[in-house]
């Protein structure tokens, strides 16, 4: 009986853990010197492949159907996840401007500029992904200030190279975390830079709790076997 309740811990103890909020993913890949003039997505495609693996059914807004020009505020659509409104911050750019900001996706994307961004969503969301570019050249680095629904905030801060005098222009990145036990109403995206540095967002994806459905650590797995094992050889010994 002993042997199984030790059991049951393991498998308790080791199985919470592994969803532990929030579970951020990030690649990064680094375009030196400005040569050449944009760098290829490979790492940032890796991160968000990752990330998506433990979501189903999120929308993505593209910035696509906004027209070319538009400040904020405007309201942006995450088809059947839900709407937001970019509040403050940002304007629909298209095409690659030449200092290092682009779009992946079709030709057109969110330019931050050298302030801050705020988004509000229309429901409480679990979980946010985007892809950055020219972040970071210029000294800035990124945070997220998540609003969540019981009026708290929690920092994250992007992890992407801290540059200077434009050494790293024309960079991107994934970032995108999910949360499994606290809903957030707005992100601020945050500059460190002072201003120094110009950010540029997207591909922006959002999902609800129902739609956040986190895959199994293999180390948590392998624990949950262990303790398995331990329930079998107790029932063997009783048995004998």
């Amino acid at each position: 009986m002993r042997t199984f309740a030790l059991a049951l811990t393991l498998a308790a103890a080791f199985t919470a853990p592994a969803f532990a909020a929030p579970v951020t993913f990030f690649g990064e890949d680094l375009n030196l010197a400005g040569d050449p003039t944009t760098a290829p997505t490979t790492n940032a495609d890796a991160a968000k492949a990752s990330f998506f693996t433990n979501l189903v059914g999120v929308g993505t807004e593209t910035f696509e159907s906004i027209p070319n020009g538009t400040t904020s505020p405007f309201a942006v659509s995450f088809g059947a996840a839900g709407t937001a409104t970019i509040n403050a911050g940002g304007t629909v750019a298209s095409g690659n401007d030449g200092n290092g900001r682009y779009p992946i996706s079709g030709s057109q994307y969110l330019n931050a500029g050298r302030g801050n961004l705020v988004i509000t969503f229309s429901a409480p969301i679990s979980a946010f992904g985007f892809y950055g570019t020219d972040i970071g050249d210029f000294g800035g680095q990124s945070t997220l200030s998540l609003l969540d629904t019981s009026g708290g905030t929690t920092l994250l801060t992007v992890p992407n190279t801290i540059g200077s005098g434009g050494s790293t222009t024309g960079s991107n990145l994934y970032f995108g975390f999910y949360d499994t036990t606290t809903t957030y109403t707005a992100i601020l995206f945050g500059n460190s830079s002072g201003g120094a540095d110009v950010f540029a967002f997207d591909d922006f994806s959002i999902g609800s709790r129902e739609q956040v459905v986190p895959t199994p650590e293999a180390t948590t797995i392998g624990l949950l076997g262990l303790g398995l094992s331990l329930v079998a050889v107790a029932r063997r010994r009783k048995q004998g």
